[in-house]
């Protein structure tokens, strides 16, 4: 077995020795039959953002081919809200290399994620994944530079009430079990998410932790690796379905909500990226952060009012993007702020490459580049993300601000080194832009600024206006407002039930 395949847990890449890009439908049809697979499921994602499957039972090697080379046939006006029934045929086909065993399967199951085409054999325009690709593509072609992006997935377990072992409230960050009750779960997890092609950097409890009269509440987060842009609106998708699964089999519920209860921590969807030239990071220089990546940021702080529309979706995103909570409310960015809306985390810079031999005498020092690790974070989205709408706002984002020649200048005028939710610091928070304080607002700054994202066809005009009224539908204009004026047991009430509406969002 090849060394740079042995430690791989994904058993296709272990059996067939090779990259998941370099499947083949030889390669498919190969391990179907040594792992004596039964049957196989086509995933693609709705317009409600989640993962809607098509199962098959593997009758004969000229259907199987037949299936991988041609795909099937789907309802487009079922699964988007924008595809009229009279002309909604679509075109669902596989993409090898997403190949994964399904682990929640009693029946040996092969699944893969699939693209969208329409009835003319093409990629269909307005399928979000589509979008994104088209995005990265345009990137590519005005600037050279690639992108690649990751997520970290922070989610709330809500089980029966247990007193014993019982972690602080609100100070469950990286606690332990028995402090932590679902770390099992966390792990079981993350390894089925390795076995299925997404790359993970880590898991932990979270800070939100809390219970109720019947029931505790706990947080917990699992963070990817940065990768190709594509991929990592997968490996999201993924994690989440996979949590999902997994909570049902335990008997609990799972949730993604930006927010559980007032008072306590909400969820995001921070996400995380970095630029490339030739396969190599751009984001530092001698002189510490790139003007490239500066230009970056200064055009996803311009666009941000817009980007709330892919990344912060319900009503409940709102009650999230408050003051004190290190969720962000003003429109700028720092240098390990967790106050921002943009942070750029520690890089392993200065002395960084010699910690492993400080803190172990004998080791050596390590001999790759730590540059590679550096990023910048986007902090505003959560749970309700359109997870390929997002990517793709911020891949436009991003050339926006590459090809703007006042990028520098707004990234200085936006840039902060303090923590503005401090009331010493109010005067530099005055002097910052706003993001939304709902979707209604959202939309209309989608509205006002869609003309950068409609540039070179990448997102369908149809798609934006969809948006728009799903958005405007919540009829949410002064929300906050209007339920911090009702009395208390109201207002607690109030929330709880728009909670609840928009637990699984």
């Amino acid at each position: 077995m090849e060394k740079q395949f042995q430690l791989c847990p994904n058993p296709l890449v272990k059996h067939l020795q090779k990259n998941p890009k370099e499947f083949t439908v030889e390669d498919i049809i190969s391990y179907i039959a040594h792992a004596d697979i039964k049957m196989i499921s086509f995933h693609y994602v709705g317009g409600d953002g989640r993962i809607k499957t098509l199962n098959f039972v593997i009758t004969g090697e000229e259907q199987l081919r037949m299936l991988l080379q041609s795909g099937e046939r789907v309802d487009g006006s079922s699964l988007f809200s924008h595809m009229e029934t009279g002309s909604s045929d679509l075109y669902v086909v596989p993409k090898f290399r997403t190949a994964f065993i399904n682990p929640f399967s009693d029946i040996p199951t092969l699944g893969m994620f699939c693209r969208y085409f329409d009835k003319d054999g093409y990629p269909l325009q307005a399928s979000p994944e589509n979008v994104l690709i088209k995005a990265h593509a345009e990137l590519v072609e005005k600037t050279g530079l690639s992108m690649h992006a990751m997520g970290e997935l922070e989610y709330y377990i809500i089980s029966e009430r247990d007193d014993l072992f019982a972690a602080v409230d609100q100070k469950g960050y990286h606690e332990s079990f028995p402090f932590t009750k679902w770390e099992d779960l966390r792990k079981e997890a993350m390894l089925y998410i390795a076995q299925m092609g997404g790359k993970i950097k880590y898991g932990h409890s979270e800070v939100g932790n809390f219970s109720d009269e019947y029931y505790n509440y706990e947080q917990n987060e699992i963070e990817f690796v940065p990768t190709d842009i594509e991929e990592a609106a997968e490996q999201l998708l993924l994690g989440k379905w996979i949590l999902r699964s997994l909570a049902y089999k335990y008997g609990v519920s799972l949730s993604f909500a930006p927010k559980i209860t007032v008072g306590k921590a909400g969820s995001g969807l921070h996400i995380h990226m970095k630029l490339l030239k030739d396969g190599v990071s751009v984001m530092n220089d001698e002189n510490g952060l790139s003007e490239i990546a500066r230009r970056a940021i200064a055009g996803i702080l311009e666009l941000s009012p817009s980007l709330t529309a892919f990344g912060n979706t319900v009503p409940t995103s709102y009650l999230r993007l408050v003051p004190h909570q290190e969720a962000p409310t003003n429109i700028c960015w720092g240098d390990r702020n967790r106050s921002v809306l943009v942070r750029v985390p520690l890089g392993w810079s200065g002395n960084a490459s010699k910690m492993t031999t400080i803190a172990n005498p004998t080791a050596e020092e390590g001999k790759f580049s730590y540059r590679e690790k550096q990023t910048f974070e986007f902090r505003c989205p959560d749970g309700s993300a359109d997870i390929y709408l997002l990517l793709a706002g911020l891949t436009v984002a991003v050339r926006h601000g590459l090809t703007d020649s006042e990028a520098l200048k707004k990234s200085q005028e936006t840039y902060v080194d303090v923590n503005i939710f401090h009331a010493e610091h109010k005067d530099v928070a005055a002097r910052l832009k706003q993001l939304p304080i709902c979707c209604s607002e959202s939309a209309s700054e989608l509205e006002k600024q869609k003309a950068v994202f409609l540039e070179s066809g990448i997102f369908p005009e149809r798609l934006i206006n969809s948006l728009l009224t799903k958005l405007r539908s919540y009829d949410d204009d002064g929300l906050s407002e209007k339920l911090y004026k009702l009395p208390d047991q109201d207002r607690i009430a109030a929330i709880a039930d728009l909670v609840e509406k928009h637990l699984h969002c």
